[in-house]
């Protein structure tokens, strides 16, 4: 755990903040979507981000998600550029040494 993830955690006011900044991103891509541009999915992605990464409930519902669906649950994780991601897909790369 690095010093800045637990002081985010730390500090509440900062957290509710940026989580409360996701929901309001994720509400207003039906409005930004039908604009000419990628702007609805860049939004939701944004929002998304930071909902997951300040709420407890959204990581529990993403990981029973990702647990039913492990196909999309790569691309999200790709997309998101999760670090476990690419922890479990550098291990997964790696072949155990064959022979006697």
């Amino acid at each position: 755990m690095t010093s800045s993830s637990r002081s985010s955690r730390a500090n509440g006011p900062l957290r509710y903040l940026l989580l409360g900044t996701g929901w309001l991103l994720i509400a207003i891509t039906p409005l930004v979507g039908p604009l000419p541009g990628p702007g609805g999915i860049i939004t939701f992605g944004l929002g998304a981000g930071l909902v997951l990464k300040n709420s407890l409930w959204a990581k529990k519902r993403y990981a029973r998600f990702k647990r039913r669906h492990p196909r999309y649950g790569r691309w999200c994780d790709w997309s998101l550029r999760r670090e476990s991601a690419r922890r479990r897909h550098a291990l997964a790369k790696q072949k155990p040494p064959e022979g006697d």
